[in-house]
């Protein structure tokens, strides 16, 4: 229990304000899921794109503070680098 009125407010606070934190961070893991899946498929296109929702996902939550700037550059960066590991799906041949 906590002793002064301002305590009880921070506590409170603090409880709202980690469920929040919680549902950012879940977002960002099911994001990475999706991503990984993708590139695990060979869908290079589609990845791309599931990257640029990431990285939206992953500078909006640093700027909230709910990670680090730099974890986030760091995530965005090897991520990227995953993508321009994966050879692009051959194309058809043309008849």
């Amino acid at each position: 229990m906590p002793n002064t009125k301002s305590a009880g407010r921070r506590m409170r606070n603090s409880a709202r304000k980690h469920l929040q934190n919680q549902s950012v961070k879940a977002r960002l893991h099911t994001l990475k899921r999706k991503y990984a899946e993708l590139l695990a498929a060979g869908k290079k296109e589609d990845a791309a794109t599931a990257l640029r929702l990431l990285s939206s996902a992953l500078d909006k939550a640093a700027k909230s503070g709910v990670i680090h700037r730099a974890r986030a550059d760091r995530n965005k960066s090897r991520l990227s680098l995953r993508l321009n590991a994966v050879k692009p799906a051959a194309a058809a041949p043309a008849q």
